[in-house]
């Protein structure tokens, strides 16, 4: 017998046996309780799904009370806000694989299947974290009944590859393209729909623009004018300087709250589209003088109003904010504090605000289809049916617009969405109906390439790196 190799391990216990036994396994309470980014998430689900919360104001505050940073942090906002975005291509592989429609499934087991089956098919997470954690989430809540159900679902579905169920489950691509790439990139149909007809003769891009729409967004900072600069904001927060707003600054991640410049109020979050906007106003040309009576007419929650503020302050001018929610007004108040800004609780279609104003921002409530990437489950809740209401109201305002601006003033009009019938047909009826003239609004945003053939400006996501911002400059005749 070799005296150097080591007896066997028998069933009686030596000096230093207890070291090496294995260690106890963790109850299921004890690793949700660990599992703070997956908790997190979850709740974001469940507060989308049954009080219709926003995910991006619910998921900041609960990261700030649960104390959650850091890696745990950047892990709970992908959960959160991936699985949001990609609800319909989820739904769709989870009937597939429960063998019934989600309506018939339980709200809260529907919430952990959409987040564990989104770890499956859209992260690098292995299937056995992604199948373990979800099934532990509910068995803690729901017992090993329910958890059973989940964890053969979650199976299933970690069976084949998001290609692979995206081959199994999508429209054929040769018939229906749209509906294909829909799928793909988890949208509803008709807002593809939209996004093609928008694109025009262009529309082979729509691919591109589904992508980019379903990409996690680059958070854009403004710099406040008369405040700080782009490139002081750019060094004190470590970010890039925007590409095409001067006011503008691009940040990796991080939560932009915590920043002592927007903390202090010379910077804010805002999409450098609506800076684009929010400046263009400012610099189509008007007849005759401007005396510095500005007007937005839709400014809740205040991001625009606050830029404009800033601007109109710098050369003495003064601007209404109207806004006819109370709850909104008061966050204009406080988004344009210290600025020359009037903030009136009226509706904009009867303000009764005195005509004569030289610059008028119609930024129209509208179906939001150009933010979607910053608001993930915003594409869920709209359908094709809201469009015809939302466009009475935008032609309403405008026309109301119209009529508050003074003989050569200027109206921008403009929209986070580019569906035609909020763009380009709102802008075609009141030039029809009110008889202002539509001035080549592309020059009004810089150097800002590829916008096609004017006069009107559309921004796109996978173009400039904006949200589908639309806006068209109208010029009411001197008398």
């Amino acid at each position: 017998m070799n005296e150097s190799r080591r007896p066997s391990r028998g069933s009686g216990s030596r000096p230093g046996d207890r070291t090496r036994r294995p260690k106890k396994p963790v109850s299921p309470n004890a690793a949700v309780a660990r599992d703070e980014p997956r908790l997190a998430a979850r709740d974001v689900l469940r507060a989308v799904r049954e009080r219709d919360a926003y995910a991006n104001l619910v998921l900041p505050a609960l990261l700030r009370e649960r104390r959650i940073s850091g890696r745990d942090a950047a892990l709970a906002t992908e959960l959160a806000y991936g699985t949001c975005r990609a609800q319909g291509f989820l739904d769709a592989v989870i009937e597939k694989c429960a063998g019934r429609p989600v309506a018939e499934i339980d709200g809260p087991l529907l919430d952990v299947l959409r987040l564990g089956v989104y770890q499956l098919l859209r992260t690098r997470i292995g299937a056995h974290a992604a199948v373990a954690t979800s099934v532990d989430l509910v068995r803690v809540e729901s017992g090993s009944g329910k958890a059973g159900f989940v964890n053969a679902v979650l199976r299933r579905a970690s069976e084949k590859s998001a290609d692979e169920w995206t081959l199994a489950l999508a429209p054929d691509a040769t018939k229906d393209p749209i509906g294909n790439a829909a799928f793909e990139f988890a949208h509803p149909k008709w807002i593809a729909q939209a996004f093609a007809d928008a694109l025009g003769t262009r529309a082979g891009e729509l691919r591109d623009v589904l992508a980019a729409d379903d990409a996690r967004p680059v958070v854009h900072l403004v710099a406040r004018p008369g405040e700080i600069s782009a490139e002081e904001l750019a060094l004190i927060t470590g970010g890039e300087q925007g590409k095409f707003s001067p006011y503008a600054v691009y940040l990796d991640g991080g939560d932009p709250g915590a920043l002592e410049p927007v903390r202090d109020g010379l910077a804010g979050v805002q999409d450098e589209g609506s800076q684009l906007v929010a400046r263009a106003l400012t610099v189509a040309p008007v007849e005759g003088t401007d005396a510095g009576r500005w007007l937005d007419l839709c400014a809740g929650p205040g991001g625009k109003a606050a830029l404009i503020g800033a601007l109109a302050g710098i050369d003495g001018f003064r601007l209404d904010a109207v806004e006819p929610a109370a709850h909104r007004a008061e966050l204009i108040r406080k988004t344009t504090r210290e600025l020359p800004v009037d903030v009136h609780v009226v509706d904009g279609r009867s303000s009764g605000l005195t005509p004569g104003y030289d610059r008028i921002l119609v930024d129209a409530p509208c179906t939001g289809l150009g933010a979607l990437r910053r608001r993930p489950e915003s594409r869920w809740r709209r359908t094709s049916s809201d469009v015809a209401e939302l466009v009475r109201l935008q032609r309403e305002l405008l026309g109301a617009a119209i009529e508050l601006v003074r003989p050569g003033g200027v109206v921008l009009y403009s929209t986070c969405s580019p569906h035609l019938s909020e763009t380009v047909g709102v802008v075609a009826d009141a030039v029809r109906r009110h008889g202002v003239v539509e001035l080549d609004t592309r020059p009004l945003v810089g150097d800002v390439p590829d916008l096609g053939d004017g006069p009107s400006v559309q921004l796109w996501p996978h173009r400039h790196g904006t949200d589908a911002m639309f806006m068209a400059a109208l010029r009411k005749p001197s008398v």
